[in-house]
């Protein structure tokens, strides 16, 4: 079983505007128009049994829109295979009352992005939904390190988590990227084995850039070496596979895991156990 525990996907009607406005502004090449179709198709060609979908809340007047969005379609993830988080905005004033709805309607997390909201993640705002979410019992995953399209200031640092960390003790906090994009040596050295998931997005292969633009403005990758070192120092246990659909291919992106010189258990964990334990209320 493969479970791809970071994708994006967007209304239908605006999903294809969306993605290439957004791949522009990073540089990137999409590889889904980021509709619900698309993902599923490439599920298919990758052999992609479940994939999260994380919602990104860029003001507080989309947070109950989009929520009631990924509850209706939570309501038949066993057909199509996506299991939607829902988001909070940190300006969101009744977000007690949000997380409990997300809650008593069986989502499983949240996803936070502070570059996208322009909060740092030590923000109390940012740490007191952290606080109810753990609290309410759900996953909260966050976007961390640099964001390709908003470089000039990392807004989840790793000193911004071990701060959270230190002052929330969050149960359930999944880190993106590897813990930090770009910011690998920092993730070893003070993150690796603390308790946190990280997911393998947008870290592994090389990144492709957008065919009607001639750079990248930030192109770090996560060598392979450097990966396998960074996983078995964190612990295979707490790593999730994750691509970043729509802006990494399914199938490259296991094919490259696959590839890796990790045993069949570390790659059983990684592609699967590790997310069906952290998502055990919602997949059996």
């Amino acid at each position: 079983m493969i479970i791809d525990f970071h994708t994006h996907t967007f209304p239908e009607k605006v999903s294809s505007n969306i993605v290439d406005h957004l791949g522009k502004v990073a540089h990137i090449k999409p590889f889904t128009n980021g509709s619900v179709g698309d993902l599923r198709a490439s599920m298919d060609l990758a052999q992609v049994n479940y994939s999260v979908n994380l919602p990104v809340m860029t003001s507080p007047d989309q947070v109950e829109k989009i929520n009631n969005s990924m509850i209706i379609s939570n309501e038949d993830w066993r057909r199509h295979g996506i299991i939607s988080f829902g988001g909070i905005h940190p300006d969101y004033e009744d977000y007690k009352s949000e997380l409990r709805r997300l809650r008593e309607n069986h989502i499983p997390g949240i996803k936070l992005h502070p570059a996208y909201q322009n909060v740092d993640l030590d923000d109390i705002r940012m740490m007191r939904i952290i606080d109810y979410a753990s609290e309410q019992g759900l996953i909260v995953l966050v976007h961390a390190g640099i964001d390709i399209g908003i470089y000039d200031h990392n807004y989840s640092s790793v000193s911004h988590i071990l701060k959270v960390l230190h002052e929330v003790h969050p149960d359930k906090l999944v880190l993106a990227h590897m813990g930090n994009w770009g910011c690998w040596d920092e993730v070893e050295h003070y993150l690796a084995g603390a308790p946190v998931w990280l997911d393998t997005a947008f870290s592994i292969g090389p990144i492709t850039p957008n065919p009607n633009q001639n750079e990248i403005p930030y192109t770090r990758i996560l060598e392979e070496d450097d990966f396998i070192r960074l996983v078995r120092k964190h612990g295979t246990e707490h790593v999730l596979f994750g691509t970043d659909s729509p802006w990494k291919d399914q199938l490259d992106y296991v094919d490259r895991t696959q590839a890796l010189p990790l045993s069949d258990d570390e790659k059983n964990k990684i592609f699967s156990e590790n997310a069906i334990s952290l998502l055990k209320k919602t997949i059996d």
